[in-house]
């Protein structure tokens, strides 16, 4: 039977679009018949309209008659409610901004309309980023978080709604989403894709990135919003010769289920003939997390002065204790920590050096029951308080058969090796690796 198209990766539904094999405006209407379907029980989106949806793909469909098409037309995004959109309320997840309309679009959606890409609706985020969690339910059981705080984006990706979602990750909001959705999350070297327009959270580590299906959609779609425009051909797998495993100091949080990921894929890369060596961090790695804390918390402290102080009242719990705890951080100590993390980031350089990537945990298991938290990021603050590029490859399953993925991460700026000895990597672990 052949695929629905909103069952297509985003590079082959630009394939298909590209031949007149398909329509913007085909492709759209299936995403939304997904979303009238699946919806109301995930609850992925914070805000659509279909008929502008259809009506901004029916204009890609006439401007393939007039010229030359963009590199992503007709490909429809969702876009997490914390990016500005001109034509949709962007209102990051809190009472404190309903309704509010934006006058202008992000930096990232106005380059993807650029490319004549489809905005297809805003995906539920937590309260601005942070832990309180919105109505989304993980697609694969409706009962367990789909993570956070790109929740909406995660979970619209893993349903078939939308081929590819942005998010955003400060501590671990991309990369652990991505793990408990089983899709592939990307987090590109800070300051990758420009963040004008995003609501900041903690300016040190905010980083733009994306959800898709493939490897192939990720590099397309920001090599697009990177400023590295390509064609929307596939790229060329890389097999890496020397990865290393790092567990991190956080190593004592992973469940049976990570544990078996993490290590089953380095059996595997293995057996494929890659060398796989154990690494361990100088000491400084140790205190990288309160100070990684510390920076975030400080940081969103001063960002969100206005909702601190004058709207407290309309914050969740969680969000007035960690911004009254980032506030109460001495400016020193700040520094201090700032300085901690660019240590860390130089001997992360060096210890990287070797190897093509490294291998981690996405998470410390399955996705947890209940939709009251979205889990802890302990595994994916380092990635972003060092800058550098993660990504999260599903193909594991847990006790419970949810999705468990595995971290992949590069050295900073070195993006496109990361993707292509993904691409390999993709194809040759997993729990289905070899049984094919």
């Amino acid at each position: 039977m052949a695929q629905a198209p909103n069952e297509l990766d985003a590079i082959e539904a630009l394939a298909a679009m590209a031949a007149g094999r398909l329509t913007a405006l085909e492709l759209t209407r299936a995403c939304l018949a997904r979303i009238a379907k699946r919806d109301s029980a995930v609850r992925a989106f914070a805000y659509l309209d279909p008929e502008s949806a259809l009506a901004e793909a029916s204009a890609r469909d006439r401007a393939r008659h007039a010229g030359p098409i963009g590199s992503l037309h007709g490909l429809p995004i969702g876009v997490k409610d914390i990016i500005d959109t001109h034509d949709m309320p962007t209102q990051y997840g809190s009472p404190i901004h309903a309704g509010h309309r934006p006058s202008a679009d992000a930096a990232c959606v106005a380059l993807a309309r650029a490319a004549s890409a489809v905005m297809l609706g805003k995906t539920v985020t937590t309260e601005f980023a942070l832990r309180h969690p919105g109505p989304t339910a993980n697609p694969h059981h409706l009962a367990h978080t789909p993570g956070g705080s790109s929740s909406g984006s995660a979970a619209a990706v893993a349903d078939f709604m939308v081929p590819v979602a942005f998010g955003t990750q400060t501590g671990g909001s991309i990369i652990r989403p991505a793990s408990y959705c089983g899709v592939i999350g990307y987090k590109p070297s800070y300051n990758t894709i420009n963040p004008t327009g995003v609501k900041p959270l903690a300016g040190s580590f905010d980083t733009i990135g994306l959800f898709a299906r493939s490897v192939d959609d990720c590099a397309v779609v920001v090599g697009v919003l990177a400023g590295n425009e390509r064609s929307a051909a596939p790229l060329e797998a890389l097999r890496p010769a020397r990865v290393g495993l790092w567990r991190t100091p956080a190593w004592r949080h992973a469940e049976a289920a990570t544990v078996r990921a993490v290590e089953t894929a380095a059996q595997q890369l293995v057996r494929e003939g890659v060398v796989v060596d154990e690494i361990e961090l100088p000491a400084e790695f140790e205190l990288f997390y309160d100070a990684q804390s510390d920076v975030l918390r400080f940081e969103a402290a001063r960002v969100f002065a206005f909702e601190r102080t004058q709207r407290a009242e309309l914050l969740s719990p969680s969000a007035r204790e960690e911004l009254l705890a980032g506030a109460a951080i001495p400016r020193q100590r700040y520094l201090e920590a700032q300085a901690l993390l660019a240590q860390c980031r130089e001997l992360f350089a060096a210890a990287i050096a070797p190897f093509d990537l490294l291998l981690s945990a996405s998470a410390p298991g399955e996705a947890p029951a209940g939709l009251g938290n979205t889990g802890d990021a302990i595994f994916n603050r380092l990635g972003s308080g060092l800058r550098v590029p993660c990504l999260t490859l599903p193909g594991f399953t847990g006790p419970n058969g949810l999705p468990v993925g595995i971290q992949l991460m590069g050295a900073i700026d070195d993006d496109v090796r990361l993707l292509r000895a993904a691409k390999w990597i993709a194809a040759r672990v997993g729990d289905a690796a070899g049984k094919a």
